[in-house]
């Protein structure tokens, strides 16, 4: 059985789920959606190509759109949603504080800071916490503490550190962070790029090891990484990487902001393996899926080298993040989220294993996060996840034909099965169709 979850959300009739999508199946755009659509169309930068859906409201796993269809939400905004749609708990936390005081910068103090940064120190077992707002600023801080770890600590000499990352990352799309993708969307007409950052293969510690110099400050990397289709690395590979810069006095930097906070089924990727990095890099769900919150988490002797107006953020550690993130991290303390992941995880990949062959030729991942391959022969992952939209289900596709499926954590066993049925629909269908 599943561990229950004390957020008071409803159990939803699966009669209700079927009964939905196939009334999505049969109804072409509504007239309010292809209005929004268009309107977005016009006058917002052209950044994202969406599937035709437009949300009004969430509640737990699913979501409802402006026309009344309801559909099951299996991408949770990159993991931001971890703790589902209108989470009861989350939402408590925010209205109390918005009645209260939402923003003082830093220049002050304030009452919400101390009480989350000592609760998430504490969760990741470190001393301290840098808190920012995005993800991308979580790596761009971690990188920068790294840079002056290493100048003030190891004693590279100035403007000479570089960072190990790993080829297939993705850790944002800041000019800087583009500068070490290997993605060439990301990166095409956006150079001159920044230097100081050399790429090895994912998986490959030898490679990783020979990268490593004297001028060499931190190896980057995500524990599991998400964009490039949820690849998970050999089980030796982190704990290799762990003893190989501790040895050679190196950083190590996991970049958790989609792996971490329950999805994988603990609290961190990197604990699946043991493995204890010197800086953790947070984001997404540790925003409750309302406000953005992200931290850079490390011992004292690694994140004391920033100094008083040397790195900052007006919005970073602000009342109202400080306390939908002490929420969140309450939330993962009890452990009952990390249980859930990984027997509903379980589950999952076990009805997605079912599929190889009949259009999957792979399935990765691990917790309630998995990356399908689809045979491109069959359709592309856009093709797909255009057909789990008409049945009901949200998903996302990346690198042409791998889907990704990402569930919020809140998600019932029933719901699990429902939308890996709905995926063995429609490659029946399109496999039919050829």
């Amino acid at each position: 059985m599943t561990a229950p979850i004390n957020t008071n959300l409803k159990e939803y009739d699966m009669t209700t789920n079927v009964t939905d999508a196939q009334a999505v199946a049969g109804a072409s755009i509504s007239p309010t959606a292809a209005a929004l659509i268009a309107q977005e169309g016009v006058h917002a930068a052209h950044n994202y190509h969406p599937l035709e859906v437009v949300v009004a409201s969430g509640d737990g796993a699913w979501v409802t759109d402006v026309a009344g269809h309801r559909y099951l939400d299996c991408l949770a905004a990159y993991s931001a949603v971890n703790f589902g749609h209108s989470n009861p708990v989350l939402l408590d936390a925010a209205r109390v504080q918005l009645g209260r005081i939402t923003l003082t910068s830093r220049a002050f103090y304030n009452d919400q800071l101390g009480p989350f940064v000592t609760a998430l120190a504490k969760l990741a077992g470190k001393d301290m916490v840098l808190p920012m707002n995005t993800g991308a600023e979580a790596v761009e801080s971690g990188i920068k503490v790294a840079r002056a770890w290493g100048y003030r600590v190891k004693g590279v000499a100035p403007d000479l550190a570089n960072i190990i990352v790993a080829a297939g990352n993705f850790h944002g799309r800041t000019t800087t962070i583009i500068s070490f993708s290997d993605d060439q969307s990301a990166r095409a007409d956006f150079g001159p790029f920044t230097p100081g950052f050399r790429t090895v293969p994912y998986g490959d510690a030898a490679a990783l090891e020979a990268a490593i110099d004297e001028n060499t400050v931190a190896v980057l990397l995500e524990p599991i990484q998400g964009e490039a289709g949820i690849v998970v690395p050999p089980v030796a590979y982190l704990p290799a990487v762990r003893e190989i810069t501790t040895r050679l006095g190196v950083l190590f930097i996991a970049d958790e902001i989609q792996s971490g906070l329950g999805r994988t089924g603990s609290t961190f990727a990197c604990d699946l393996v043991g493995v204890v990095p010197d800086l953790y890099l947070l984001g997404k769900a540790l925003g409750g899926g309302i406000v953005p919150v992200s931290a850079v988490v490390g011992n004292t002797d690694i994140l004391g080298v920033l100094r008083p107006g040397e790195h900052g953020s007006t919005f970073g550690g602000n009342p109202l993040a400080a306390a939908v993130g002490l929420a969140v991290v309450n939330l993962l303390a009890t452990g009952e989220y990390q249980q859930r992941a990984t027997e509903l995880g379980a589950r999952l990949h076990a009805g997605l294993s079912a599929l190889s062959g009949h259009g999957v030729l792979e399935v990765r991942g691990v917790g309630l996060w998995a990356g399908i391959d689809i045979d491109p022969v069959l359709a592309s992952g856009r093709a797909v996840c255009e057909e789990l939209l008409a049945r009901g289900v949200l998903a996302k596709d990346t690198h042409g034909s791998t889907i990704r499926l990402a569930p919020p954590i809140v998600v019932s066993a029933e719901d699990v099965d429902w939308a890996v049925e709905q995926l063995r629909l429609v490659l029946a269908d399109l496999t039919a169709a050829q």
